[in-house]
């Protein structure tokens, strides 16, 4: 590929523009869940634009751009009217208001057929490879006409979000509370309609509907996943959107060589490519992509498997112990620390093989359990460990039964939960909360902390 930046350079400039301003007022369409407001004022545009047409009598650009930016801003009003009016779902008055218009318009079109030349192709796509082809003259530059709308436009959204911010953000969360604060949600959310069929209409001719509608919404949702800060989350969206754009033109003109091709429409890749940095921040967003929940999930799982280990080790352990104190002999305490095998853990914690695996490698490179001849059992640093889980999950038991009066039949597997998430200073607390017990409701010794003597009651 030989880079052109008079024809691929203005190109991208204008993907990049529309993309930004349509990106800037997304943001607050996927806050308010009105994300196919976009796609619906793209689509009821038609009959403004043969309106236009009947008027002037010309296609020139002017004309059809007052005329789609009426009908767009009247698509966003008859929305909210339907919608209060007819106590109807948001997305069911956009449904109606869309599919009417554009019924009309496409009656209107078919009306004036021998006098319009309108392309369906690009409707879809627009004609943004022909942009650097339609220029205007501009502090003596030649710049291409799209380039000029969509800057216009770009800082106009810009200036918008800038100045209305918090206003934007209150009345996006909580329109209540905007109004009650001085300033009128109706009239932000109003405005906000009006710049997104303006920046919509700007964007048909160049880029078509399919650009302008995947602009508003992908990059927004893709930012949505990546953060939980508004203010970061609009510059992460602009910021995908002008990667979209660029990357988009870069592979509407490479990959399909790879086929055999010559090129495919730029503006479609566009949204390719917005779909594809979507796709990645749903799998890899920090918190909340897919994988690394899917991770952070597993990496959950074998810990508490872990715990549940060396727990149960511990308490083969108490056993032993009071057998052999039972029936001191040289035999019995020699089963004082019993090793268990990976069989009789996995049948007795229901874990899979590879779970149990994993947790059992993870002990041992801790230090918490050895391993001879296929056998686990705790070592000190293991017994530490279990001594907490166990003392946590009989405070626990305690606690539900003393303060929360739970049926004692019934609190083993919620204590069973709460163990594991149960640092010192909250053992402390229960205990204190419960008069520092020796014994859970089960009648079974609660282990001390390991840093504290060992009473009467408790075990070793």
């Amino acid at each position: 590929m030989i880079w052109n930046w008079r024809l691929d350079g203005w190109i991208v400039l204008a993907g990049v523009l529309c993309a930004v301003a349509s990106a800037l007022l997304g943001n607050f369409l996927v806050l308010r869940r009105l994300s196919m407001l976009g796609d619906a004022v793209s689509h009821a545009v038609l009959p403004g634009l043969a309106v236009a047409f009947f008027i002037s009598d010309s296609r020139s650009s002017l004309p059809m751009f007052l005329g789609a930016v009426i009908v767009g801003v009247l698509t966003a009003l008859f929305t909210e009217w339907i919608r209060g009016v007819g106590r109807v779902d948001e997305g069911a008055s956009m449904g109606v208001v869309f599919t009417s218009l554009f019924a009309v318009g496409l009656i209107m079109i078919v009306q004036a057929a021998d006098r319009v030349d309108l392309d369906a192709g690009c409707v879809l796509y627009g004609a943004i490879e022909l942009t650097p082809l339609d220029t205007v003259w501009l502090f003596g530059f030649e710049i291409p006409r799209a380039v000029v709308v969509l800057s216009v436009v770009t800082v106009v959204n810009l200036l918008f979000v800038l100045f209305f911010f918090k206003e934007l953000k209150l009345s996006s969360f909580d329109p209540a509370l905007a109004t009650s604060m001085g300033f009128s949600s109706k009239f932000m959310h109003y405005a906000l309609m009006v710049l997104v069929a303006v920046t919509a209409v700007a964007s048909f001719e160049s880029v078509g509907n399919i650009l302008v509608v995947a602009m508003f919404i992908v990059p927004p949702a893709t930012a949505y996943l990546l953060t939980n800060r508004l203010g970061l989350m609009i510059v992460l969206s602009t910021l995908i959107a002008a990667m979209s754009a660029g990357s988009g033109h870069l592979t509407a003109v490479i990959v399909p060589t790879w086929f055999g091709f010559q090129s495919t429409t730029t503006a479609g890749m566009m949204a390719v490519m917005a779909g594809v940095l979507f796709g990645t921040a749903l799998l890899f967003a920090p918190r909340q992509g897919i994988v690394v929940k899917w991770i952070r999930n597993e990496s959950l799982s074998l810990r508490i498997l872990g715990d549940d280990v060396v727990a149960f080790l511990y308490r083969q352990q108490e056993r032993a112990t009071s057998i052999s104190t039972a029936t001191p002999s040289r035999a019995s305490a020699e089963n004082a620390r019993p090793a268990v095998s990976k069989e009789s853990l996995a049948e007795e914690l229901f874990a899979s093989s590879w779970q149990l695996r994993s947790a059992l490698s993870k002990l041992l490179r801790r230090g918490e359990v050895w391993q001879d001849m296929g056998q686990y059992q705790l070592t000190d640093r293991g017994t530490k460990h279990a001594q907490e889980l166990v003392r946590s999950h009989r405070l626990w038991e305690q606690y539900l039964v003393s303060e929360a009066s739970v049926d004692a039949a019934r609190i083993h597997n919620k204590a069973e939960v709460l163990e594991h998430f149960t640092d010192r200073s909250l053992r402390d607390q229960l205990s204190q909360a419960t008069d520092a017990p020796s014994l859970d409701p089960h009648g079974t010794a609660i282990p001390p902390e390991h840093d504290e003597p060992t009473s009467e009651t408790g075990n070793t």
